[in-house]
């Protein structure tokens, strides 16, 4: 059959505009999820991973991964969410769980509840509760800051003790054993910056307490939790058993330095303390010593970590629900990718089952660590962190010189409590 030179132009014609319209449809079928989040090393590297485990059976969506600095998200989420202008917010923000509370209660219906879209009851009961207000859940919960006792095996043998010996102590008992491995190495035990009260929110969380109630009042003069961690601070303050630090890298050079034989922190200092090559096979981890005479007490507590939250205003919430939910509580082979990459322990509970997750660490000792954790992160009491805690911190830090020096702990907590009340007016 022949055709005419219009013939075929109009059948040309026809072909392009139905090739320009399957490429409109394609166009408009990707969707691009945007992402905002800090450290591009840690948190933006774990998300660039996350997003090409999805690309592989979602190649339409794409993440827009932006790195903010950590305080000027916060202050730029905060700007936007108090001037009511969602036009460019991102559609996945991470938060602090620290802050939480105060952007969950501060700005209700912001966020997207993902309460009955996420099987919650696969991650660590205390990371839950942490974005929790009333009924509903709104966080994807990402990294945890379950805390160790991190030690020198070399060292502690040298002094006469055993992994044993550490497991299940008291913070009495671990300043008894502090002593002695002074007295039989020359090393001091552990390194403290009083201008960081980091260890006072460890006790109180591994007791199942706070500064504040439930209803956001504070609980700081009857709090007896609170009384025995600033108790415990203040003996191991006069104990003399710590080299005094300043700032997080006089801090953290100590201990990869090996100037000090051991650390108390969250399990995200793993990757520091690796750093440093030539003390492998010197270490090992047991977990964080226990309030005495309290009740409640327990060897587990938290330190840090985060959550990714999905903004209630973005128009590609139900794509960014999806895709957390495929793989950030989904995929056990990403988070063994992201442990062994970034050192990023997840509370996501299966990944626990993974190769990663199982395997001893030679670093440490041929300690199963990652495995460890995962059994301690259950068993961190849950408490709500409420929206003051940054202004609590403050308020315990201007008591520490006076703690330190042997004044009272009575009046150090009218003093915590006073300025709490002042500052949350």
């Amino acid at each position: 059959m022949n055709m005419s030179t219009n013939g075929w132009r109009r059948l040309i014609g026809a072909a392009v505009m139905a090739g320009a319209s399957m490429l409109s449809v394609s166009a408009a079928l990707a969707t691009e999820i945007t992402v905002w989040c800090w450290a591009p090393e840690f948190n933006g590297a774990a998300m660039k991973a996350a997003a090409e485990a999805y690309a592989k059976s979602n190649p339409d969506v794409t993440l827009n991964i932006v790195d903010f600095d950590k305080g000027a998200l916060e202050q730029k989420l905060q700007t936007q969410l108090a001037a009511g202008i969602t036009t460019d917010l991102p559609d996945i923000v991470l938060i602090e769980d620290y802050g939480a509370q105060k952007y969950l209660q501060s700005f209700p219906g912001a966020f997207e509840s993902l309460t009955g879209k996420v099987d919650y009851s696969k991650f660590a009961p205390y990371k839950v509760s942490l974005a929790t207000v009333g009924d509903n859940t709104y966080s994807l919960p990402f990294d945890s800051g379950a805390t160790g006792l991190f030690y020198r095996t070399d060292l502690l043998d040298k002094a006469g003790f055993k992994p044993a010996d550490l497991e299940g102590i008291t913070w009495d008992r671990f300043i008894e054993i502090a002593k002695e491995v002074e007295a039989k190495t020359g090393q001091k035990m552990i390194d403290i910056d009083i201008n960081d009260a980091g260890v006072i929110r460890i006790m109180l969380q591994s007791a199942g307490s706070w500064y504040f109630n439930a209803d956001g009042s504070p609980n700081i003069v009857d709090n007896a939790v609170l009384k025995a961690a600033l108790t415990t601070y203040q003996k191991i303050l006069q104990s003399g058993i710590y080299k005094p630090v300043s700032g997080w890298n006089d801090y953290t050079a100590a201990f990869m330095g090996g100037e000090v034989a051991s650390v108390y922190t969250g399990v995200w200092i793993v990757g520091g303390i690796k750093g440093n090559q030539e003390l492998s096979g010197k270490w090992g981890v047991a977990p964080i010593p226990k309030l005495d005479g309290v009740e409640g007490a327990t060897n587990f507590s938290n330190l840090g970590g985060s959550s990714w939250y999905v903004l209630a205003s973005s128009p590609n919430k139900d794509a960014a629900i999806d895709f957390l939910n495929k793989v950030w509580a989904g995929d056990v082979d990403f988070y063994q990718k992201i442990l062994v990459g970034q050192g990023a322990f997840g509370t996501w509970m299966p990944a626990r089952e993974g190769d990663a997750y199982k395997s001893a660490d030679p670093f440490f000792s041929n300690q199963p660590v990652w495995q460890n954790f995962s059994d301690w992160v259950q068993k961190i009491p849950g408490v709500n962190y409420g929206i003051f805690t940054n202004e609590a911190d403050q308020a315990v830090l201007a008591q520490i010189p006076a703690i330190q020096a042997g004044g009272s702990i009575e009046d150090a907590i009218k003093a915590i409590d006073a300025q709490i009340q002042q500052q949350i007016q």
